[in-house]
């Protein structure tokens, strides 16, 4: 099976450990936010504020997930899993973005019932309680989503999304029942119009979501950048003439690369062995995300091994 060299096992764990405080503080914020919406939706006469709490509710079932699919993620290569658990973070993105599309569902469902029966207007005071949740919901995403870019996670960037969309919803539920107050009788469903306009915004952001953890699953070509820093480096370990095919994949928050690399044909394969292990090594160490590269060796033509001394 792939060896993970210790420090980036090491390093995964110190990872886990960043990403669970950011799922608790998911967790408690949307637990105490799904409470808020739900008792000044109902004593509001605010549906959107009520579908708003439906859809913090998920938020909560989601971030669990998360936290349970981390966990499973970082368990190290054993003989059934040799590329190790990694897998486990795109399917459970996948989950979540399940979650994010019932509650997308649910608030365009009960948005046309209340269009459809006659409520009475909004409490003016429900815009406030609607300020301050708009508020944390867009800190909650930046501070998830600045760590899901630092950790590479699909899932936490799933999670992060959940905190935009209640403020997507936060801030359509605002707009309608400003416009239903402002307007006054004959305009209550504007708030109604409103959560069911942020449903469509959500089922877009699922799709945002969902394409690139299918991508992580298929082993799709994402990492150019990446490909071309790998080829860089290769060309600075000594023995080293040219670099042919490179692939990447992710494999949770890990990157395995197989890469074919071109040395003088004329060596011995114990250099050739000695130039990949020492390429092995240069590019974990300068490209920390790389658990493991699997390096082929390609023997030069004698034009390109007279070329590339003539360089030097």
């Amino acid at each position: 099976m792939p060896h993970i060299p210790k420090e980036v096992t090491d390093q995964a764990k110190v990872n886990l450990k960043k990403a669970r405080r950011t799922v608790y503080f998911s967790i408690l914020g949307s637990f105490g936010l799904a409470s808020l919406k739900g008792i000044a939706g109902f004593f509001g006469n605010s549906y959107a504020l009520i579908a708003d709490a439906i859809e913090s509710t998920t938020d909560i079932f989601s971030s669990f997930l998360v936290l349970i699919g981390m966990r499973f993620a970082v368990k190290p290569a054993d003989d059934n899993h040799p590329y190790g658990h990694g897998r486990i973070e795109p399917l459970v993105t996948f989950v979540v973005v399940g979650f994010l599309f019932i509650t997308a569902t649910i608030i365009a469902y009960e948005s046309v019932q209340n269009i459809q029966t006659p409520h009475e207007l909004p409490k003016p005071w429900t815009l406030y309680i609607l300020g301050a949740i708009i508020f944390w919901k867009e800190l909650s995403y930046r501070v998830v989503i600045r760590r899901a870019r630092q950790l590479k996670s699909s899932s936490l960037k799933a999670d992060a999304w959940h905190h935009r969309s209640d403020a997507i919803t936060s801030i359509a539920a605002f707009i309608g029942i400003s416009i239903a107050l402002y307007m006054g009788p004959g305009y209550e469903t504007a708030d109604d119009w409103a959560a069911l306009l942020a449903a469509a915004f959500i089922l877009y952001n699922c799709y945002k979501i969902f394409r690139p953890a299918l991508g992580e699953i298929l082993d799709e070509n994402l990492y150019e950048e990446m490909i071309a820093q790998i080829r860089e480096v290769s060309m600075t370990v000594e023995g080293v003439l040219d670099t042919e095919k490179c692939f990447v994949r992710k494999v949770g928050v890990h990157y395995l690369v197989d890469l074919h690399t071109v040395v003088d044909g004329t060596i011995s394969v114990y250099k050739g062995h000695d130039i990949s292990h020492r390429l092995k090594a240069e590019l974990i160490k300068t490209i920390p995300e790389i658990a493991n590269v699997l390096i082929h060796i390609e023997p030069a033509k004698i034009t390109t091994i007279n070329e590339k001394r003539q360089q030097h």
